[in-house]
């Protein structure tokens, strides 16, 4: 069962850089809020960033400040004349400023009932800026080696930075350090003759050394079926391009694709090889990805996590894939535990393995080598110098279609030290963002039980479940396991140290500290083999603006990342807390009640714990989120109401649970006074503040791939989909029956 994120905007992701595979991920289990675009994995940076960018940016900033500033002062004193007949107004600072940002995202002209999404949509840039902002602390925390008191895992994140910063070191030894990686390898056809018989000792060093996943992906994580202890578990591997589609329909793909093989070319002509000789190999490369893809099984028929869970013994692997030497294999991938034959193994792709199998046994050797050396390249490419950052580029720009910025190296090296040693600097972040603000945590984790509490009242009148399974729901509720802010052993530089002690790092040898934290990064994976999951196990540092929920833990998580605004804000008025991280809070509390989550118990573990009666009824249910948002279409691209069907029940079941835990809010505490100037309730400002959440701006093509790859619908129909399904926004809104927003048939669940 993957994470659920609550979101990973397309302009964090790009970001980070291609080293990170799910085994690199020491817990890789979960559900978020936010989308994964596999430009996180592919990663991207543009050149050292261009002056007269720079100058055109300030520019736009002084203007914006100017706009800005005359806005705030005549809401200012717009809000002293008004108070006069309005004694219910907050005018504090805090009050006028955000009144101030939610009135320049508002368009009056749009009616709200006819479109929400429009009417209420932000110039926040929400995640993406929010993020931005988070990365400007942590560049300014990892320059700054003055700091006093920093422990040994903070010092070697800032050695990680300062190394990654290091372009004139980087640019001296340009191919070299990988080309010397791949003759420790063993070599490939592309500079000179290749005939050897080493495919399976090759496997082994690229899956354990390298920590790619040619074939299939391997890795530890904790048994669905016995959530007191972790297994080893494979998979079906990731592909070069975002998803099997773009190989398969080639018509509509075909420019992706031939922006994929002159990619991949240019990295070939790079490490040493002629053009001719690399567009041979590589077209070869890709015709075997594409029977890759062929094979490979769509993420809609994997939802049922009970039809693909298959537990089984080490030994039993030779018999379903015979093309590999397990037993080597899983020793070198998992040294130095000491494994035998009866070693047990969850497989989540029976059939896709038994296929691969044959495709590796009738498929020539030295394209096999070929293809797991280019899975290592690939990996490579963001760590080596300016030229390999250009050639992705190129790719990047036709994939996503965005144009070539002038993204400083900074960002880059920030997002890296971040996904190397995130804790470390999670640390650094926590101290320097949170250290005044402590009760901010505090009312967070208030605000999770209000949550959870207007959770199980709305459970309470569901009709179509029946009372034993609906006890049982309750009690799984009540057991979700809340986790905020960031780990406590992150503050204590003893423990913290500890965790980081077996991770080498240099100042300046950036490569060298990559293939450090592949080795470091193993042995975590190893030792968490023969040990219990540990509960208080993140798989977010501190910083992320993101959230997630992890149903083998029955828990979820809120990092420090996203506790500000415009989520979350101790002097802004409730129904914007509550419409913006109580959203996010009830999203993830869903999560473990959607298609997948719900599978689950209250322990974490993949069993039938409802009564058949309440299983037909919610697959009932479900069914008509299915139809409604396979309806919805982006550029004439329908929605797949199949794929997104679980984060459509977690934002349907969130906004319904953060909206009752406001009422039950305002009937202990009485009603907030209103923002001066937008001549708005508070409870239209609730919807207002879950709106303006979920701006988004994407480009054509990255709009296609989230359709074909992302779990989540777009950011418009998270918006319309669930304010459509919600009978207390038209209440507000005073919406007519049959208006666009007011269906008189909603998709009820939760």
């Amino acid at each position: 069962m993957s994470q659920s994120f609550l979101y990973l905007p397309f302009q964090m992701s790009m970001y980070k850089r291609a080293t990170l595979d799910e085994e690199d991920l020491v817990d890789s289990t979960g559900d978020d809020i936010y989308p994964s675009s596999p430009m996180q994995v592919n990663g991207t940076r543009g050149p050292a960033c261009c002056l007269n960018s720079t100058r055109r940016e300030r520019r736009l900033l002084v203007l914006l400040c100017v706009v800005s500033v005359g806005l705030f002062v005549c809401l200012v004193s717009a809000a002293v004349f008004y108070k006069q007949g309005h004694p219910g107004l907050c005018l504090s600072q805090p009050c006028i400023t955000v009144a101030s940002v939610v009135m320049g995202g508002l368009d009056r002209s749009v009616d709200p009932c006819s479109d929400f999404y429009n009417y209420g949509k932000s110039r926040w840039g929400t995640f993406s800026n929010l993020w931005e902002q988070n990365m400007l602390v942590m560049k300014h925390l990892l320059e700054n080696t003055s700091i006093n008191g920093l422990s040994q895992a903070e010092e070697k994140a800032q050695r990680y930075y300062q190394a990654c910063m290091n372009e004139d070191k980087i640019e001296e030894l340009g191919a070299k350090p990988l080309q010397d990686l791949i003759s420790d390898i063993g070599g490939w056809a592309l500079t000179e003759p290749w005939d050897k018989d080493n495919f399976q000792e090759v496997l082994r060093i690229v899956s354990a050394n390298y920590r790619t996943s040619p074939f299939f992906s391997v890795f530890v994580s904790t048994d669905s079926k016995n959530s007191n202890s972790n297994v080893i578990q494979i998979d079906q591997s990731s592909l070069g391009l975002p998803s099997r589609d773009y190989y398969l329909n080639k018509t509509a793909h075909d420019k992706y694709l031939s922006a994929y093989l002159n990619f991949l070319v240019d990295l070939g002509v790079l490490l040493g090889g002629s053009a001719e000789s690399s567009r041979t190999m590589m077209a070869a490369i890709v015709d075997f990805e594409t029977a890759l893809a062929n094979i490979s099984v769509p993420q809609e028929k994997r939802r049922d996590e009970e039809l693909i869970y298959h537990k089984m013994k080490a030994k039993d692997l030779a018999e379903l894939v015979p093309a590999v030497d397990w037993m080597p294999y899983l020793t070198a991938v998992f040294a130095p535990v000491v494994l035998n034959e009866s070693e047990p193994v969850v497989v989540y792709a029976k059939e896709y393995l038994q296929e691969v199998s044959d495709l590796l046994q009738k498929t020539n050797k030295s394209l096999l080598n070929n293809y797991m050396i280019m899975k290592v390249v690939r990996k490579m490419v963001s760590i080596l110098d300016q030229r390999f950052q250009d050639a992705e580029q190129r790719f990047l720009e036709v994939m996503y279609g965005t144009k070539k910025s002038c993204t400083p190296r900074w960002k880059l090296c920030v997002s890296d030290t971040d996904s190397a040693l995130g804790f470390a600097v999670g640390a650094m972040f926590v101290k320097d963002t949170f250290a005044e603000d402590s009760k901010a945590i505090v009312s967070v984790e208030d605000m999770v039980a209000e949550i959870k509490q207007a959770f199980e009242e709305n459970l309470k009148r569901v009709s179509w479940m029946d009372s034993d399974t609906k006890k049982a729901a309750k009690e799984k509720a009540d057991a979700i396991y809340n986790m905020v802010g960031y780990p406590d052993f992150i503050m204590n530089a003893t423990n913290l140290d500890k965790v980081f002690n077996d991770f080498e790092v240099v100042s300046d040898l950036y490569f060298q500290n990559v293939m450090q934290y592949y080795n470091f990064s193993a042995r975590v994976t190893a030792d968490q083999l023969r040990k219990p999951p540990y509960k208080n196990q993140w798989s977010m540092t501190p910083p992320t603006v993101n959230a997630y929920y992890n149903p083998t833990k029955n828990d979820m998580v809120l990092p420090a990342g996203i506790l500000q605004a415009p989520f979350y804000s101790r002097s802004w008025p409730t129904a914007l807390n509550f419409g913006g991280i109580g959203v996010v809070m009830g999203h993830e509390l869903t999560h473990a009640f959607d298609d997948q989550g719900r599978e689950y118990d209250k322990d974490g573990n993949l069993r039938l714990w409802w009564k058949n009666s309440s299983v037909e009824a919610f697959k009932k249910q479900t069914q008509c989120m299915v139809e409604q948002y396979g309806n919805y279409s982006i550029n004439k691209e329908p929605v797949n109401g199949i794929h997104t069907l679980g984060e459509n029940i977690a934002d349907n079941g969130g906004l319904k649970a953060a909206y009752k835990a406001y009422v039950n809010w305002i009937e202990k505490n009485g009603e907030d006074s209103t923002l001066p100037a937008l001549g708005m309730t508070n409870h239209q400002l609730f919807f207002v503040g879950f709106a303006q959440v979920w701006c988004s701006v994407r480009t054509p093509e990255s709009s296609h791939e989230g359709i074909i790859t992302d779990p989540h619908s777009p950011s418009r129909f998270r918006v319309i989909g669930t304010i459509s399904n919600s009978r207390e926004f038209s209440e507000h809104f005073g919406c007519k029956a049959d208006a666009p927003m007011n269906p008189r048939h909603k998709c009820e669940l939760w």
